[in-house]
């Protein structure tokens, strides 16, 4: 592994926060404009929560055995089937600040819940609480980090457009927080806009992963391309089919003994060689097994909200 990758990195965060889902169902209110949802027919109700669970325990006991600490809450609401994956609803941010998010789907905005921010604000430097999420009433929403990948560094949001990605609030937020936002036309094989940023991105500390070609217009195509070279990072550019896979849908996070990528076996399995050669020059690829909770149309990145606060 790269030399730097036992160096601390503002892009990679050393602590999440995950959602214990105790009702996990696919959300028949986000499935209008997310093709990566599928139904598994075959399944009883309680026989897919169990499904959900099980892999979720997975998960945290492969992020903790990386050295990764994991801030696990329960989600025992019958009338929250996405809550698994927290990090549309609220992000945090160096300097002690934390964003609170406008939802889309009604069902997803009971996810919402004081006892995640009271633990951050126990366990870390919390100095500002910044709540958007009144704006739902004007049916404006900006679901936190599947609607923007931030490149902590540069200080930069990508953002691809759809309506759960509003410029108003996007604005608002980048103006409020010091992001300069890098807004784009984005898209799948079929044409149709890409729901969430974080399906077809992932930026880490050395590298970026990204589906140039879900990138519509050709000259900002090349303007984001060169925006993140300039960076310094390796570009691992991916295909519609791998997005599919949900190579897209990462997260690099700082472990006991380096930096990990956070990704599904599912993803993992499509990376090309050449593709994980890169990847492997700064990160340790940790695939994490989540067939059940990728049938709502969300991976490992999704599970995950980073924690980018000091602690106390």
């Amino acid at each position: 592994m790269h030399a730097r990758s036992g160096l601390r990195s503002v892009q990679a965060p050393s602590a999440v926060v995950m959602i214990r889902p105790h009702h996990f169902a696919c959300n028949p209110q986000t499935a209008e404009d997310n093709p990566y949802q599928r139904e598994d027919a075959t399944a009883e109700p309680a026989e897919l929560a169990g499904r959900a669970r099980a892999e979720f325990d997975e998960a945290v006991a492969r992020l903790t055995a990386a050295g990764v600490t994991v801030h696990v809450f329960e989600d025992h609401g019958t009338d929250t089937p996405s809550s698994v994956f927290p990090n549309n609803w609220f992000s945090t941010h160096h300097g002690g600040r934390i964003a609170i998010f406008p939802m889309y789907a009604p069902s997803r905005r009971r996810e919402r819940r004081v006892d995640v921010v009271e633990l951050l604000k126990a366990r870390y430097r919390v100095q500002e609480v910044i709540d958007y999420s009144g704006l739902e009433h004007d049916h404006l929403y900006l679901e936190g980090t599947g609607a923007m990948v931030f490149d902590h560094v540069e200080r930069v949001a990508y953002v691809g457009n759809s309506h759960r990605a509003d410029p108003v609030i996007l604005e608002r937020f980048c103006t409020a927080f010091g992001y300069e936002p890098m807004v784009f036309a984005s898209e799948d094989e079929l044409g149709r806009p890409v729901y969430h940023t974080n399906v077809i991105m992932t930026i880490g500390t050395e590298f970026a992963i990204v589906c140039l070609a879900a990138i519509a217009d050709p000259a900002r195509r090349s303007e984001i391309r060169s925006r993140l070279a300039d960076s310094g990072r390796a570009i691992i550019d991916i295909t519609h089919e791998q997005v599919r896979d949900f190579a897209g849908n990462a997260l690099e996070l700082s472990g006991a003994d380096g930096r990990v990528l956070a990704m599904s076996s599912r993803a993992v399995a499509t990376l090309r060689a050449d593709q994980r050669a890169v990847l492997e020059e700064s990160v340790a690829l940790l695939p994490i097994t989540v067939p059940t909770i990728e049938l709502d149309g969300g991976s490992v990145r999704c599970m995950m909200a980073g924690v980018h606060l000091a602690p106390r």
